[in-house]
């Protein structure tokens, strides 16, 4: 099965949001305001980045903004546009996912005015290929990836995704290729510094699962998958470490990452972490 696109109506109750997203679905919020000041439209209009990385980002409590480009006054504005945008993201969590709203850690913010790149990429930076988020360098362990995107683009341009099939059915597929965990590398790893923690094996797992799912051309070209595309004003909400995803192009894009405990979601059988251990027969080592 695909994973569904759901759309949520206007003044639509929560429900069972939570369960939806915990099963696959990316939610989609056609409506909800998110206004520009006549300054702030210009975040729109050309890059506001140095270029270095492929977005301009905020983190942390004291939300320094890193990778932008403009004068004082303009890279102050696009902190405070950011900072703006961490606290819509977290009103949506709280309004419509209320059974995560004291649950959630909100990490970094972005704002990623270029389109996909396209440049000729390692198939493992290509993020057009169907791909499941995990992120190297940051063991997540027992927490789940929790993203809002919002498309910002002032010229009617949609975000262009296209999505793959359902987590369990993908991993029955490549789980069996994946080489064993080793917590002595684990340790290594976080001993050098190189990951900000010691990686579990759901972790170890992750990571090669996005590697095998973007190298593997044939799984890239004929697996189950969905374009979809969303409009200037949106709003969209999934797991991205369950819904396999491509990013596919589109310019002018906002985006809120954070993190929810395992143990926080309404069914937490529905976690890649459940699921993996699930098909493994056996709880993950930590």
């Amino acid at each position: 099965m695909i994973s569904p696109i759901r759309r949520i109506a206007p003044g639509e109750t929560p429900g069972s949001l939570a369960r939806e997203l915990e099963a696959g679905a990316v939610l989609l919020f056609p409506d909800l305001p998110f206004p520009f000041s006549d300054f702030e439209r210009r975040f729109t209009e050309r890059p506001f980045a140095d270029g270095r990385a492929k977005n301009v980002n905020i983190r942390g409590e004291a939300a320094e903004l890193r990778g932008a480009a403009g004068t004082p006054e303009e890279q102050e504005a696009l902190r405070q546009l950011l900072i703006r945008y961490r606290a819509f993201a977290r009103d949506l969590i709280g309004t419509y996912l209320p059974e995560y709203r004291d649950r959630v850690t909100l990490a970094g913010t972005s704002y990623r005015p270029f389109d996909v790149d396209r440049r000729k990429l390692s198939w493992r930076r290509d993020d057009t290929r169907l791909h499941v988020d995990a992120f190297p360098s940051n063991p997540i362990g027992e927490k789940r990836i929790l993203r809002v995107f919002r498309n910002i683009n002032p010229a009617g341009e949609p975000r262009r995704w296209r999505v793959g099939e359902d987590f369990g059915s993908m991993a029955q597929k490549f789980l069996p290729r994946l080489p064993g965990y080793s917590p002595l590398s684990a340790r290594l790893l976080a001993a050098l510094r190189i990951t900000k923690a010691r990686r579990s094996e759901y972790d170890h797992l992750m990571l090669h699962l996005h590697d095998a799912l973007k190298q593997d051309e044939t799984y890239q070209a004929s697996a189950p998958q969905a374009d979809v595309e969303f409009r200037p004003g949106e709003t969209w909400v999934t797991f991205s470490d369950l819904v396999m995803h491509g990013a596919m192009g589109g310019r002018y894009m906002l985006e809120q990452t954070a993190y929810l405990p395992v143990a926080a979601q309404a069914d937490p059988a529905l976690s890649p972490q459940r699921i993996l251990a699930a098909q493994l027969g056996r709880a993950l080592r930590t």
